[in-house]
């Protein structure tokens, strides 16, 4: 939790909110348990799945197919080994799959003609919701509201006075020029966004949006939307991308674009589990989603090593879906994360995995072991700074690996606003505002510059976008000294620069204008 002098280690999805982080204990959800893609069984394979051992958890499986095997074969496969088929993606060969065999995954690994890796998606087997208690997201105030509006000048929205993070990357000037256009969607891969928030309904396309809990896309009206006891955070990251210019609240970055809710998070816990992530992105690239936005790492796994059967079958699984969305058009931005790590250290210490049971500390090598999506090839990775242009307290950070900084927010460094709130401000659930802080609140920043620069420049590909990204972004030296999480200032000891690159800033720190001009 966001705590004074004493902050544990966050995960972009759940974004240091204030008083409290946006917690997000682990608990358990059912998932739906079959799809109409499943084939049929004959008598033979139906005697054998019912020899299948039936006597672990009930848990649910990517299975990665090989090149020339078919999806059939594949199905068949699952299903004499005990699995039930909840979905399959031919255009990727990722086979997702439920089933109480103790030993499915290792059945099918043997089967190396159909698969190149099997894995669980969960080390805790599925079983009923449990919700929990989660941070309080700190409210914006009516005082508060009225002096932002008594600040506003004429063309400002009545909150924007205090929406610093706007000026830090000159969008508050790009929105002379161009608000983005409306052929451009960014999708929220997130914890679901209430589309009927007065300054996100403008701009929401609902066919667009689902929610993917489970692996397979349910696209009914308002599946997209944050559950009864669910998060404020996809919500919140919506207002930041997208917030309409319509005299009300806030502003987004690219305000005339659209934005898609893409609900990934399990209900109770919001944990982001594999085949709901993949679903998100195989959604975005069928939908012609241009950018999507990934303010989240995927549960249970910090880290996912691929020296691990079972990690290693989620890189592959995930990192198949975001290639494929890539070549359809699609940019993929990601957060850093919230745990003040170097990711392109020799070795970090992962004490938080795996989080739907109990943690085992272990020592992993960041280069081998990766963060997803974050670390993926082809993934726009962002840091986050505060005011002040300094690295926020929280924000992880690699040479090599961070491409780009943006505004995540930090209450140490206090801006000259009328609220005086270090962290950004944007949409909450029902019609409301309120402030977050964290590498979530970052990578919307950068979803938003990337959604102008496609605006302006239509044909451009997802690695072209992200070439501009790094080349308009306003270069950053690595800072003397920075905030430490008890808001005393410490020497930058941690910050190296090379290739004309820092590991706080990447690049260097986001320009809307420049991504108009």
């Amino acid at each position: 939790m966001d705590q004074p002098g004493s902050p544990a280690p966050k995960k972009r999805g759940r974004a240091l909110a204030v008083p409290v982080g946006l917690a997000l204990t682990a608990s358990l959800a059912f998932l739906p348990a079959v799809s109409a893609s499943a084939a049929p069984l004959g008598t033979a394979e139906a005697a054998t799945a019912s020899k299948a051992d039936t006597s672990g958890p009930k848990l649910s499986y990517v299975a990665n197919l090989n090149t020339y095997a078919t999806v059939k074969a594949a199905k068949k496969a699952v299903e004499r080994a005990g699995g039930t088929v909840v979905t399959a993606y031919e255009q990727i060969g990722v086979v997702v799959a439920h089933s109480q065999n103790p030993d499915f995954a290792k059945q099918l690994r043997a089967q190396r003609g159909l698969f190149v890796s099997v894995g669980a998606t969960r080390t805790a087997p599925m079983s009923a919701v449990q919700t929990t208690d989660e941070g309080a997201t700190q409210q914006l105030s009516a005082a508060d509201a009225a002096k932002a509006a008594a600040a506003a000048q004429e063309g400002q929205e009545p909150l924007e006075p205090n929406q610093w993070d706007l000026r830090t990357i000159k969008a508050d000037k790009a929105h002379k020029i161009n608000d983005g256009s409306r052929n451009v969607t960014v999708g929220i891969i997130d914890t679901g966004v209430d589309d009927t928030h007065p300054d996100l309904a403008p701009n929401f396309s609902k066919g667009q949006s689902a929610n993917c809990v489970g692996g397979v896309a349910d696209t009914t009206e308002g599946a997209w939307r944050p559950y009864a006891d669910g998060s404020d955070h996809g919500t919140h990251v919506a207002g930041t991308i997208g917030a309409a210019r319509n005299g009300i609240g806030v502003s987004g970055v690219a305000p005339g674009v659209q934005i898609a809710a893409i609900k990934v998070s399990e209900p109770g816990t919001s944990l982001f589990y594999t085949e709901a992530v993949v679903c998100g992105f195989m959604f975005a690239a069928e939908k012609g989603i241009e950018v999507t936005n990934n303010s989240y790492y995927v549960d249970p796994w910090l880290f996912n090593c691929k020296s691990d059967d079972d990690q290693k079958a989620l890189v592959e699984a995930i990192g198949r879906a975001t290639k494929y969305a890539e070549r359809k058009g699609t940019l993929h931005v990601a957060s850093a994360g919230n745990s003040n790590q170097d990711l392109a250290a020799d070795s970090l210490v992962d004490d938080t995995s795996p989080n739907d049971t109990t943690p085992v500390p272990r020592t992993i090598d960041p280069k081998v072991c990766l963060d997803l999506p974050t670390q993926l090839p082809g993934v726009v990775t962002v840091s986050a700074t505060g005011d002040k242009g300094l690295r926020s307290y929280y924000s992880s950070y690699g040479l090599g690996v961070v491409d780009v900084a943006a505004p995540g927010g930090d209450k140490w460094q206090v801006p000259e606003t009328p609220d005086a709130n270090g962290r950004v401000l944007s949409t909450v659930p029902g019609g409301l505002y309120g402030y977050k802080q964290g590498t979530s609140m970052a990578a919307p920043h950068v979803a938003g510059v990337a959604a102008l620069l496609k605006s302006a420049h239509p044909s451009a590909t997802p690695s072209q976008l992200q070439a501009m990204l790094k080349a308009q972004s306003t270069k950053a030296a690595c800072p003397t000294q920075i905030y430490d999480a008890a808001g005393a200032l410490i020497d930058a000891t941690t910050c190296q620069s090379k290739w004309g690159q820092t590991g706080y800033y990447g690049y260097g720190v986001i320009d809307a204008l420049k991504a108009v001009k």
